[in-house]
């Protein structure tokens, strides 16, 4: 099979040719249909991650062993099962739930497997969605997404579920209260659509993007800043009466960090979920006297997964604009997305398939 592969960190990735996977024991293998393209895989293909004062937190320390097909936002369909998998229908078509775990460790049991220590992530520590086919361990991380399109609904797995869980930790915001999301890119833009299907009332959306806050309010975004105002911080407390109850910072730079956390109402919480990278330096007084939370979040569990595609399954959820590339266009988009030219969200799909 083809599969696209960091063979070395900081260049291209590699059309292969790889050994199709013959599944075992519980696992499940999937003929891919659509791949969705993120920002993570760019940090997996530089094989870092920004860390204040310059450093950088090295991959390949962190147990990411080359080469790796990318891909972690994976729709298609069964292909095959191992004797122990159970009750699975080849053809049957599955969003896949991407973030796994070690399985045996307190937090996988839990259920909280996206955080486990040891994690075995589709597309990260194990090959993923950017081949012809992707082997699954078992089939409880397939989901059914009922009549959804699967060029939406694929992004869930890793835009979707990321910000829903950030969401959770940011409430509760009341009716009169304020949400901020820091940045409009596939992130943002899932987090409105998410926010107002969960009944968040007011959503502000900062971004320095003209074109991506238009993108914000066609998205139900109650009103947009763009940061690049001098009176940013101003600007946001006017906007939202004060200070927002909480910020989900999509971004995660310097900027978008300062900006979100001294924006915050008394009280308020700051949820990071962007890995853009940098560093900040906060007065520890202020964090009691102020009552503020800073929370990381890393994107989210199997149970929050499926919460989120019954919202999107009764109508609640505004669809991301997606576009569709051929995935022989991989390496044309991930440039595309790292130069910031792409609004909303890009699926790559197996046309074969």
């Amino acid at each position: 099979m083809k599969a696209y592969q960091v063979t070395r960190f900081a260049e291209p990735l590699q059309a292969r040719d790889v050994p199709t996977p013959e599944p075992t024991g519980t696992q499940v293998l999937i003929r891919v249909s659509k791949a969705g393209v993120c920002h993570t895989d760019l940090h997996l293909q530089d094989g870092y991650y920004s860390l204040a004062g310059g450093a950088r937190l090295d991959l390949n320390e962190r147990g990411i062993k080359l080469p790796r097909t990318l891909g972690h936002e994976l729709y298609g369909e069964i292909a095959a099962a191992g004797p122990d998998a159970g009750d699975v229908t080849v053809g049957e078509g599955r969003l896949v739930y991407p973030w796994i775990g070690c399985g045996e460790c307190p937090v996988c049991l839990a259920g909280n497997e996206n955080i486990c220590a040891t994690p075995r992530s589709i597309g990260v520590f194990v090959d993923g969605a950017y081949a012809d086919y992707c082997l699954v361990p078992h089939p409880k991380y397939l989901l059914d997404i009922g009549d959804l399109d699967p060029v939406v609904a694929t992004p869930y797995s890793c835009s979707g579920v990321t910000v829903y869980s950030a969401l959770s930790k940011a409430l509760p915001i009341q009716e009169q209260e304020w949400l901020v999301i820091m940045g409009a890119g596939g992130l943002g833009l899932n987090a409105i659509a998410i926010a107002n299907g969960r009944g968040i009332r007011n959503v502000l959306c900062v971004d320095i993007d003209d074109t991506k806050l238009t993108a914000a309010r066609e998205m139900g975004a109650t009103a947009v800043l763009n940061s690049g105002n001098p009176e940013a911080l101003a600007r946001l407390q006017e906007l939202t009466g004060g200070g927002p109850r909480a910020v989900v910072d999509t971004v995660g730079a310097e900027a978008t960090a300062n900006l979100g956390i001294a924006s915050l109402q008394k009280g308020g919480r700051y949820v990071i979920v962007g890995l853009f990278g940098g560093g900040v330096t906060i007065a520890l007084p202020t964090l009691p006297l102020r009552a503020i939370s800073i929370l990381g979040s890393y994107t989210g569990n199997l149970s929050e997964l499926k919460a989120l595609i019954e919202l999107a399954k009764s109508g609640k959820v505004k669809p991301l604009p997606v576009a569709t590339r051929p995935m022989a266009e991989l390496t044309d988009t991930l440039d595309a997305l790292r130069s910031g030219n792409i609004v909303g969200r890009v699926v790559m799909s197996n046309e074969s398939h």
